[in-house]
């Protein structure tokens, strides 16, 4: 059984993960809550000091003026957002709340999830054309055009109040994004790596 890690972040607050790798990208390693509440994500390598500044700054200054002010509690539900920077063994990693249920796949793809994607993310990239829905995934996950026009705008939205806050994503694709048709959810990932238009450049890996 895996092992427990407990650490601090860097304002003061106790965390926990299981010490077993739960995903792997080309920038980080994600590591469960005990809970399953949120993920732990080290980086690979060594942040130099802009890298750092711009951590702290996402997970302080930039979240408070969003989430923090009235109305934040709206965007919660459309920015899967850092909360926290914590240092362990040598490593940089953030906090960052687990993805809602809805975000997942219940039924996965045709002929009894062929695919083996059930329980995985619903990515854009499985929504982004009428092909790859017919083709590939069980009609219980493909939605309706009402949906798709809601998820539609709250993406919009959320990339406006992005836009509004100074801030812009470095890499917003098909595969950054979570979308459900199905009950008409959406919400913006990966967002650690936000470019701040003169101070901080974009930062694509991949």
């Amino acid at each position: 059984m895996a092992n427990i890690i407990t650490c601090k972040t860097k304002d003061g607050k106790t965390i926990q993960y299981v010490d077993e790798v739960i995903g792997s990208g080309s920038m980080k390693d994600v590591y469960f809550s005990p809970d399953k509440s949120y993920v732990v994500a080290f980086y690979h390598k060594p942040q130099n000091e802009q890298a750092r500044e711009r951590i702290n700054m996402i997970t302080g200054r930039y979240r408070q003026n969003i989430f923090e002010q009235t109305g934040g509690d709206y965007w919660k539900g459309l920015f899967c957002w850092p909360t926290d920077v914590v240092e362990h063994a040598d490593k940089v990693g953030i906090v960052v709340p687990a993805y809602q249920q809805h975000f997942f796949f219940r039924y996965g793809s045709k002929n009894n999830d062929f695919l083996g994607i059930k329980g995985r993310e619903k990515e854009g990239k499985w929504f982004a054309s009428a092909n790859n829905q017919n083709k590939f995934l069980d009609p219980r996950e493909r939605g309706n055009t009402l949906n798709y026009l809601k998820v539609c705008i709250l993406l919009t939205r959320a990339v406006r109040r992005m836009h509004a806050a100074g801030l812009c994503h470095s890499d917003l694709s098909y595969k950054n994004v979570l979308i459900d048709p199905e009950l008409g959810h959406a919400c913006i990932i990966d967002v650690d790596g936000l470019v701040v238009p003169g101070k901080y450049p974009p930062d694509v890996v991949g």
